[in-house]
């Protein structure tokens, strides 16, 4: 109930050499689990749709087609005047109200008139009402379910007071049924190879299948014409004999973090479900999908310390390492620039369209700088370093900090440019998405210094076309979430990783001063980022962002990232709780899959024609399918050995 306003409403537009397990039992393990994950994934296609189909009993009372995330409205009008519908999403901050329609005065008293329409179930909204002379008759807000049928009755109660009262007529289809079930299968698949495992791992299974094994063996030599005494004992060598140790010191935690974020990553791209928590946050705050492209960064930076560090002690010359990272960088840069381009969907590439940042290319400007960095500063051998000095505690930064002065000069420059850079039409230090957003001021400053700076240097057709921010605020500028100055602090959080692999290798042999240091790191950042956040999402200081990868969106991802470093590392590589598996394989081969499941995309079995594109359980299963198959692809070429290194 909300009494008749005098007032006009607002604006209606709207990761220590560790011992690995044996290379044999590994192999058995690895053997038996991908069977299972084939079992799981037809179980998955088999009944995620039919989620779809339980979950649809109720259906919509009103003949109208909604598409994913929609509901349907019934406006009901008694007064004798006109209103007019306006709506904003609550995640929309300070943001003008968006005109929905307009509903005219009830025939007569008692037979009131009404309209339909369409509204997202994504997030809460607030509507208003307003009559027809703006006057604010009352806001109502309210969290719309999918596919559901509501009313909103506007009565008079006496002459000044509105009545505004909203009636499910049809509950909503439960969107979130398809993601219980793969949760439930991948757990299932999950228990199983853990218990597969478990029982392949017994002495009593092991001599089982030796001895199954070698009678196989012995009746294929005898059949077949190949065989010879000499390739016997050969062969009987080979299955009595344990292999060579590896020389390779190399953790498995390192590349399962690497892979982990892949999986996500890729999982994502190609759409999540069509899930509003699976795409990209449309400005402040965080989603799942605004994890994992740092977390990948982060876990870059940790391998160029360790990968740098063992060749130099193997004997190569800082020369030859620059010119390794020179060539790789460039390799990223051009294969994110020509291969992967996002503009290939608008026809054929021409210079007039190509957009120049991407995830590859911000790969490649944050792989260079951070490996220079670490080239200029790194130690060859650090079993000589003294560790009873006073300031041994603080070793893995005070023997680097050149580096360390470097990354805060540059930190420095972000932020005097974020903040005192003069922009055209805009108030200096803007920070805000435009479109409707600040109540539709600032239309055109998506981005503030940030966007003015790819606009001005890169030009408007050489940047990305359609940002997150279109989603919510309605913006209509071009804006690059890779663009040229979120590239720096993109370079921190890699150096923020080699932090993490600096701590590796000054105490590779104490597990717990690994941790312990790498946790403690973990909770410094989270301090600056509630710092820098006010702990909320849109009133701090600088507020967590991914578009303008602001500086506390590093801060807070790098102290998950050394939080889950830390819970991999000790499952993986202390405690061997975990193989890693199935996210290893794919962060053995990361540039491969990457570039791979951006190539493929539109190819079976990737994607497919679907029944209902309108449904979260076919996208769902179509997505978890697309990325099923690369977590296998990845195990098939780990399998054969068949790495891609640039």
């Amino acid at each position: 109930m909300a009494k008749r306003k005098l007032k006009k409403s607002k604006d209606t537009s709207s990761v220590a050499g560790v011992k690995q397990a044996s290379k044999k039992d590994m192999t058995q393990r690895e053997k038996y689990m991908f069977p299972l994950a084939a079992c799981a994934l037809v179980v998955a296609v088999c009944v995620v749709p039919l989620t779809a189909e339980i979950s649809a009993c109720s259906p919509p009372v009103k003949h109208i087609d909604l598409k994913m995330d929609e509901a349907i409205l019934t406006v009901n009008n008694e007064l004798d005047t006109g209103v007019v519908v306006s709506w904003v999403s609550q995640r929309c901050h300070q943001c003008l109200y968006q005109r929905l329609g307009d509903v005219p005065a009830g025939s007569s008293p008692g037979q009131p008139s009404s309209a339909n329409f369409v509204v997202s179930t994504q997030h809460e909204i607030t509507l208003q009402l307003n009559s027809t002379d703006i006057l604010e008759l009352c806001t109502v807000p309210f969290h719309f379910g999918e596919h559901g049928n509501y009313s909103l009755w506007v009565k008079n109660l006496n002459s000044s007071v509105v009545n505004c009262s909203i009636v499910t007529d049809a509950g909503p289809v439960n969107s979130y049924i398809p993601i219980l079930v793969a949760f439930l299968i991948f757990s299932g698949m999950a228990l199983a190879s853990a218990i597969g495992a478990t029982i392949l791992g017994l002495d009593v299974v092991k001599g089982i299948l030796f001895r199954i094994s070698g009678t196989m063996e012995t009746e294929r030599l005898i059949n077949t014409e190949l065989g010879s005494p000499g390739r016997t004992v050969s062969l009987a060598a080979d299955n009595i004999l344990p292999p060579p140790p590896s020389p390779s010191k190399r953790l498995r935690s390192l590349d399962t973090f690497r892979g982990i974020s892949l999986v996500i990553m890729v999982f994502v791209n190609y759409g999540g479900g069509r899930y509003w928590f699976f795409r990209h946050e449309s400005w402040n705050g965080l989603t799942v999908a605004d994890l994992v492209f740092p977390w990948f960064v982060f876990i870059m930076g940790t391998s160029i310390a360790l990968s740098i560090n063992s060749l130099l002690r193997a004997g190569s010359t800082r020369r030859s390492l620059l010119r390794k990272v020179l060539w790789r960088s460039l390799q990223l840069f051009i294969i994110g620039v020509f291969i992967i381009n996002p503009n290939y969907c608008q026809g054929p590439l021409t210079w007039d369209n190509l957009r120049i940042p991407g995830v590859l290319q911000r790969l490649a400007w944050s792989y260079l700088a951070v490996s220079c960095l670490d080239l200029l500063v790194a130690r060859g051998n650090l079993d000589i370093l003294p560790t009873d000095a006073w300031w041994s505690p603080c070793l893995d930064i005070l023997l680097y900090w050149p580096a360390w002065l470097f990354v805060l000069l540059l930190e420095l420059v972000w932020l005097c440019l974020t903040f005192l850079l003069p922009v055209p039409d805009c108030p200096t230090g803007y920070l805000g998405p435009g479109g409707i957003g600040d109540f539709g001021l600032y239309a055109n400053c998506t981005g503030g210094a940030a966007g003015y700076i790819d606009r001005w240097l890169l030009g408007e057709s050489h940047i990305y076309q359609n940002p997150s921010s279109r989603v919510i605020y309605a913006t209509r500028m071009p804006y690059d979430p890779e663009g040229v100055l979120g590239s720096i602090n993109s370079i921190l959080m890699a150096f923020l990783g080699l932090q993490a692999g600096k701590i590796i290798l000054h105490y590779r042999d104490l597990p717990t001063s690994i941790m312990s240091r790498c946790l403690i790191w973990g909770l410094l950042l989270g301090v600056i980022s509630a710092v820098l956040t006010k702990c909320s999402t849109d009133q701090g200081f600088i507020p967590v962002n991914k578009n303008l990868w602001s500086l506390s969106y590093v801060t807070t991802l790098a102290c998950f990232a050394y939080v889950l470093l830390v819970l991999v590392y000790y499952t993986v590589d202390v405690k061997k709780w975990w193989s890693g598996a199935p996210f290893y394989y794919p962060g053995m081969n990361s540039i491969l899959v990457y570039v791979g499941h951006e190539v493929f995309e539109n190819y079976f079995p990737f994607r497919w024609r679907m029944a209902n594109s309108q449904s979260h359980a076919e996208h769902l299963t179509q997505n978890l399918v697309a990325t099923s198959c690369w977590v296998l692809i990845s195990y098939l070429l780990y399998r054969k050995k068949i790495f891609w290194k640039i």
